[in-house]
C-alpha cells in the first residue's frame, strides 16, 4: 500500500473527514502534506502524528515516556526495516523476529494499541498479500 494510501486509511480510522491531499518526493515517494497553517510535513510518521495529534488520540503515541519511546523506536523501525523490502528471505527474517518480539505481548508497546502497532500492520500488510506464499 502506497504512503499516500495509509496516511488515507489512517484518517479513516481516526475519524478525520477532511481528506487531506498527500503528494510524493523523490526516488522512494517520500509522502508530503501541505498544510492550511505552515509548512508542508514530509515523511510517512511525521505526518501520521500530525493526524493523530489532529484527531486528539494522542494515547496512540504513547502514554508515558517509555512507551512514547517504544512508538518512536517502531515507527523508525517501520521506516528503515518495513519499507523497500521485497526480498523473501528479508520478509521471512523481519517477520520471525517480530514474532519473537511480540511472544509475550498484546501490542508493540506490550497491553497498549499505538500508532506504531496501524503503521506496522500497514506495512506488512502488503508482504502477507502478496509476497508470502501458503507454504511459508
Amino acid at each position: 500500500m502506497a504512503a499516500a494510501a495509509e496516511l488515507t486509511l489512517l484518517e479513516k480510522s481516526l475519524g478525520l473527514s477532511k481528506g487531506n491531499k498527500y503528494s510524493a518526493q523523490g526516488e522512494r515517494q517520500i509522502p508530503v502534506l501541505q498544510t492550511n497553517n505552515g509548512p508542508s510535513l514530509t515523511g510517512l510518521t511525521t505526518i501520521a502524528a500530525h493526524l493523530v495529534k489532529q484527531a486528539n488520540k494522542e494515547y496512540l503515541l504513547g502514554s508515558t515516556a517509555e512507551e512514547k519511546a517504544i512508538v518512536q523506536q517502531w515507527l523508525e523501525y517501520r521506516v528503515t526495516r518495513v519499507d523497500g523490502h521485497s526480498n523473501k528471505d528479508d520478509i521471512h527474517t523481519l517477520l520471525k523476529d517480530l514474532n519473537s518480539y511480540l511472544e509475550d505481548k498484546v501490542y508493540l508497546t506490550g497491553y497498549n494499541f499505538t500508532l506504531a502497532d496501524i503503521l506496522l500492520y500497514y506495512g506488512l500488510h502488503r508482504f502477507i498479500k502478496n509476497n508470502i506464499s501458503p507454504s511459508g
